[in-house]
């Protein structure tokens, strides 16, 4: 098989509607743009929701409740399995994670959890472990420090007078 050989599969490509061919064609007359209004004029286009000045469905229904999504912390989540990369009493954070590559993205901090197995002594620092992942590396004679957010994060209590 050669480059010129390769085709679409049957069926994937479609021919392009041929629109305002005369009224026998199925397109014609108002060409596929229903009556008259402003859906039928070029350039027309309504966003989502409008409803022509009425007020919106969305606004109509009443807003209750208290969601605490947007105040949840989002951890990069951290397999035990995965810490076999590193050497055997090295020891193991959220930046030798980035630099390897198993932690990617913006969050919180990351958590340890304990899919896989360990085959190897490490200390590891996060912000979070699982139970079993905590229990698999102490198992092999590693450590476990939980590292706080805030305290790396937070200002001085008191801050110099600007002049």
């Amino acid at each position: 098989m050669r480059l010129h050989d390769l085709r679409p599969r049957p069926g994937a490509k479609h021919r392009r509607k041929r629109l305002g061919q005369g009224e026998s064609s199925g397109h014609g007359k108002t060409s596929g743009r229903g009556g008259k209004g402003q859906t039928a004029r070029s350039g027309s286009s309504i966003r989502i929701g409008f409803e022509g000045g009425q007020m919106p469905l969305i606004r109509r229904i009443p807003k209750r409740g208290f969601n605490n999504a947007r105040f949840t912390t989002h951890y990069i989540a951290v397999n035990v399995g995965d810490l076999n990369k590193f050497d055997d009493g090295a020891r193991v954070d959220e930046t030798a994670l980035r630099t390897i590559g198993l932690a990617n993205g913006r969050a919180a901090g990351v958590k340890i959890l304990g899919n896989g197995e360990l085959s190897k002594k490490l200390t590891v620092s996060a912000s979070a472990f699982s139970a079993s992942a905590k229990s698999k590396i102490e198992a092999k004679g590693g450590a476990c420090e939980v590292i706080s957010r805030k305290a790396e994060n937070a200002k001085p209590a008191t801050e110099p007078a600007k002049a």
